[in-house]
């Protein structure tokens, strides 16, 4: 969970992102993979920074569009997402976090 913690991930420059009615689907153009997102993985892609800088700024916005889900849910969805999107390769590190690192 710390590495979404100081500022959150961009998306991968080399993937395509696309809306659909059920969510989005991201095509890797580098691996050629497709990756299925449903509407709140498509609301957390369009949260990315630099519309969100942290994961509580995210969190935060998705917990007052979903009133009825525990913070602590959506915090613990979203790390997860993240996660699976940084072991595809789809986020990568911010500019100013990848200097830092």
């Amino acid at each position: 969970m710390s590495q979404f913690m100081e500022a959150l991930p961009v998306g991968n420059p080399t993937v395509v992102f696309r809306p659909i009615a059920e969510g989005a689907v991201l095509l890797s153009t580098t691996d050629e993979v497709y990756y299925g997102l449903n509407s709140v993985g498509a609301r957390v892609w369009a949260l990315l920074s630099p519309v969100c800088r942290t994961l509580d700024e995210l969190c935060g916005q998705l917990a007052s569009e979903y009133p009825d889900v525990p913070p602590e849910l959506v915090r613990a969805d979203v790390v997860a997402l993240l996660a699976s999107l940084r072991a595809h390769g789809l986020v990568q590190p911010t500019v100013g976090a990848q200097a830092a690192a």
